[in-house]
């Protein structure tokens, strides 16, 4: 009786908080709303036994993911109402492409129902142990028989992330030089000066 109960739980504040991210008005809010949304999507998984992917979840989305789309929404001074007129402009052209990925949906789904397409089915060769977890399984999986694609996408995430560096590193050539050396051999006397300013006069830089 308490799976149920926590299934419905989940249930309905994953799909409340998804809705009320699309719908609220404050993108910080919406942020915060999404995060809510992943914490009841993992509890979801957890109840299928799929706790792999309910750690995903709360580490990659809700650690980096949304906390990262927080600090971008906080940090950036965004003209929303410029976005909002830009959501009006492209609308059609968003319309059209909605349109015609659900085309290709119901292509796709009335191809596979015709049996035109054949999905493949396991079998039996990656089934691991009775008794071993979903976690133990995948990094089985990962660390034998898909070693060097995961690797492989360490390497491409690598590049991706060196990439990045170098296309936003700049360097400046209107900032002065630091010289350690002088800076250690500077005196106290030499680094600070009290004054006593009169009242009303400010501080002569």
């Amino acid at each position: 009786m308490i799976h149920v109960i926590a299934f419905y739980l989940f249930a309905v504040m994953t799909i409340a908080s998804g809705a009320i991210t699309i719908l609220s008005r404050n993108p910080v809010h919406s942020v915060l709303w999404l995060i809510l949304a992943f914490f009841n999507a993992a509890g979801l998984m957890i109840l299928v036994g799929a706790e792999f992917i309910a750690m995903l979840l709360v580490i990659v989305y809700v650690g980096a993911v949304a906390v990262l789309f927080l600090f971008v929404v906080m940090m950036l001074d965004i003209d929303f109402a410029e976005l909002r007129a830009g959501f009006v402009k492209n609308f059609p052209l968003g319309m059209l492409v909605a349109i015609v990925l659900l085309a290709e949906m119901v292509l796709g789904i009335g191809a596979y129902k015709a049996g035109a397409l054949q999905l493949g089915t396991p079998d039996g060769t990656a089934a691991q142990p009775a008794g071993t977890t979903n976690i133990e399984a995948i990094g089985a999986l990962l660390y034998s028989r898909y070693l060097f694609l995961f690797e492989a996408a360490g390497v491409i995430l690598l590049v991706a992330m060196i990439g990045a560096i170098v296309l936003t590193h700049r360097q400046r050539g209107d900032t002065r030089g630091q010289k350690i050396s002088k800076q250690i051999a500077r005196r106290p006397d030499e680094a600070t000066v009290n004054v006593k300013p009169e009242v009303g006069k400010g501080v002569q830089l």
